[in-house]
Order: C-alpha cells, then sequence, then structure tokens
C-alpha cells in the first residue's frame, strides 16, 4: 500500500482499524494526506469483513480505476452538474455518469461518504464516459449545495414525494440536479438544501424507478428543454 500511495495511484478510501498504531500505520496515514486520500477509522471487525480473511495489518485501501477531481476543477462556465446523495451501487453510478454526460452534463458530483467508489465496475458501466465526464469528490453534501447556490445554481431534487411533477417545473440555469439512493431517496437534511423537489409519476403498482433510470428521465427532459 506505501508503494501504491507514493506512486500516487489513484484510490478511493483507506480504512484503518480503531486502535492501530506505530510508524507504519502513521507513515500511511501520513501519505494518504498528502496525496488527498480520505482516511477512515473504523472497527476492526469491518476490516476483517472487507478483507474476506485475508491478512491486513490494521490497513485495508479501495483502489480505483479513475480518479476523481476537486470541485474548483469544473468549469466555472458549467451549466448543468449532477449530485448523488447516497448511490453507493457501482453499477447504477456508472449507468448515471454515461447518461449524465449524454445529456451534456459538465459534471458528476458524489460526497466521500455513502458512494460508490469509481471501480472497474463503474468503468465499465459508464461505457466510456469517465474519459470526458469529470467526477468531483465533496466532504459535505449540504454546504457544498449552499456553495453553489452562491455561484447562481438552481438546485432541483428528485424524490418521490416531490411537490410538482418534473415535467411542470420550470427550470433555471445553472442547474444542480440531486439524486438520491433508491431505498432512502434524499436524505432530510439535503430535501431542505433544494429550491425544488420533484417527481416522476408512477403508473404502476411500484412506487419508484431505478436511480439511473429516474436521472435518464429527468436530464432528458431538462436537455429537450434547455437545448
Amino acid at each position: 500500500m506505501r508503494e501504491a500511495l507514493r506512486a500516487r495511484r489513484p484510490l478511493d478510501k483507506v480504512l484503518v482499524a480503531k486502535g492501530s498504531g506505530g510508524p507504519r500505520i502513521q507513515e500511511i496515514i501520513d501519505l494518504c494526506r498528502d496525496n488527498s486520500v480520505p482516511v477512515r477509522f473504523e472497527p476492526r471487525e469491518m476490516l476483517d469483513r472487507l478483507s474476506k480473511g485475508l491478512p491486513h495489518q490494521g490497513v485495508v485501501a479501495f483502489g480505483a480505476a479513475h480518479g476523481f477531481v476537486e470541485l474548483s476543477e469544473v468549469a466555472e462556465d458549467a451549466q448543468l452538474l449532477v449530485l448523488l446523495d447516497g448511490v453507493e451501487d457501482p453499477h447504477n453510478l456508472g449507468a448515471i455518469i454515461r447518461t449524465a454526460h449524454a445529456a451534456g452534463a459538465n459534471a458528476v458530483i458524489v460526497p466521500e461518504r455513502r458512494a460508490a467508489p469509481l471501480t472497474e465496475t463503474v468503468e465499465r458501466a459508464a461505457a466510456g464516459a469517465l474519459e470526458y465526464l469529470p467526477v468531483a469528490r465533496i466532504t459535505n453534501v449540504t454546504q457544498t449545495l449552499e456553495k453553489l447556490k452562491e455561484r447562481g445554481f438552481w438546485i432541483y431534487g428528485l424524490d418521490d414525494q416531490g411537490a410538482e411533477l418534473y415535467t411542470e417545473v420550470e427550470y433555471a440555469q445553472p442547474t444542480v440536479i440531486v439524486l438520491g439512493s433508491e431505498g432512502k431517496g434524499i436524505h432530510q437534511g439535503v430535501q431542505k438544501h433544494c429550491d425544488v423537489l420533484v417527481k416522476i409519476p408512477m403508473a404502476g403498482a411500484v412506487s419508484s424507478l431505478n436511480v439511473s433510470v429516474a436521472a435518464g428521465v429527468v436530464l432528458f427532459e431538462l436537455r429537450r428543454r434547455l437545448g
């Protein structure tokens, strides 16, 4: 792991078992900080489970097929951003990246926690879109939304409890579309920072769509409207 960090290979995050210490552990933590790799301290039982019985000596790293960018690196004149609040399935993340690129989005934004890493699974599901569409990683979703509002962005959250239909709301640019997880949707604290919550009407017995499908429905409606 130290060699990977020294070579600046893309890593999504590093987990350190609580209570672990010593010069080797501290060196890894310092290298992570130098390379902007998030470090989380978790119970040793979690690391045992994630390593599937392989020896880990108190540290587990998650590799990434692609690197993240900083939000500050996204073009200043960006008009459409897609922010994901809790999308942890790599297939969904890859499909959303592919759809967002096809719909003309300038970037996808994900949090450090509650987000799938940019693994080979994501890369395959994105079908090449990762080469063209930046994925920015942020620390705090609500703070990021407020900063984007200060830059003039309008925030539209997609939620099955939304007050307006996605086809009837008047979208304004520049735009942020917020998508939540399939199980819980957008977190309540994040909903409060959205300007409008919109929903997709459902005719069948199923109450919601897969998040990547829902992303395509709304993003291409937005593209049709705004051009």
